[in-house]
């Protein structure tokens, strides 16, 4: 601009940049790496015969625990989505029995923890004595209900209860047009929802769903009380004849860490798969 004036863009880029000062994240870095730092000291000063860790890895028992916790969470949650596939849609249908009936089964076992429930699976005998029809086949119940059928009984039951409500969530998403769509077609609504509607759902039942998995790693320690013998349950056994607690518990967290860091990459790709042509790419964890 003339006569001695400036244009504003002019003023803007005489200003001189002030870098902003971060000083909460200067000081939080600090407190957390003081923090790493003393519990790595604790750690590396502490009673911890470091060779026994290593020792006790890869024994047979640790081995075979953590199998056998891999096959609890992968059956318990098999049938804990099959279960809540099923309640869900229960939970939507316009009869009103079948909705209060998944109601109240989510109701019950969400509103009771999961160790009752296994130890009121592993102690059914008390309450049913033989199972089977009555004069024609007859079972002990205390012959059938071993402490792997009682766990996966009890978590994957409870698990029902849980993943029903994310893909009842999951189903609401979907826009209600996507069902008249399917009925303008000729479907009915079982074919709706295998074929429309549970894969659009899919982008919103999957991340809970893969964390209900990563949990049910976690959960399977629980039944331990009933002598199901997964890998903590191992290490406890092992800790009693050695006395080494530290060195066993912290062997039982290493292959807890490696199922969990398995199972979340797993998880990332397959919402990575479900988000395609979403326009919603999913971000690193």
């Amino acid at each position: 601009m003339t006569n001695g004036q400036h244009s504003p863009l002019e003023d803007i880029a005489r200003f001189e940049h002030v870098r902003r000062r971060h000083i909460g994240r200067y000081v939080a870095a600090v407190v957390i790496s003081a923090l790493m730092l003393w519990i790595a000291i604790a750690f590396a000063k502490g009673q911890i015969e470091w060779a026994y860790v290593a020792r006790f890895l890869t024994v047979r028992a640790i081995v075979v625990g953590i199998g056998n916790t891999v096959l609890m969470t992968v059956s318990a949650m098999s049938i804990g989505i099959m279960i809540g596939v099923a309640v869900a849609v229960m939970r939507l249908s316009a009869n009103p029995v079948v909705s209060w009936t998944a109601g109240g089964y989510v109701w019950l076992f969400r509103g009771t923890p999961v160790l009752l429930q296994l130890l009121l699976w592993f102690n059914l005998a008390l309450v049913f004595p033989k199972l089977g029809i009555p004069g024609i086949f007859e079972l002990r119940t205390v012959d059938v209900m071993s402490p792997f059928l009682a766990a996966l009984l009890g978590l994957g039951i409870n698990q029902g209860a849980y993943t029903s409500e994310v893909v009842r969530a999951g189903m609401l998403s979907v826009d209600q047009g996507q069902y008249e769509a399917a009925k303008a077609i000729g479907m009915h609504r079982l074919q709706a929802l295998r074929r429309i509607i549970l894969p659009q759902a899919m982008r919103v039942i999957l991340p809970p769903i893969g964390n209900e998995l990563i949990g049910m790693v976690k959960v399977t320690s629980l039944a331990s009380v009933i002598q199901f013998p997964e890998v903590l349950l191992n290490a406890e056994n092992i800790y009693y004849a050695n006395n080494r607690v530290i060195e066993l518990l912290i062997v039982a967290g290493i292959w807890y860490l490696f199922v969990v860091t398995v199972l979340s990459a797993l998880q990332k790709r397959l919402e990575q798969h479900f988000a395609r042509g979403s326009g919603r790419p999913v971000k690193s964890r």
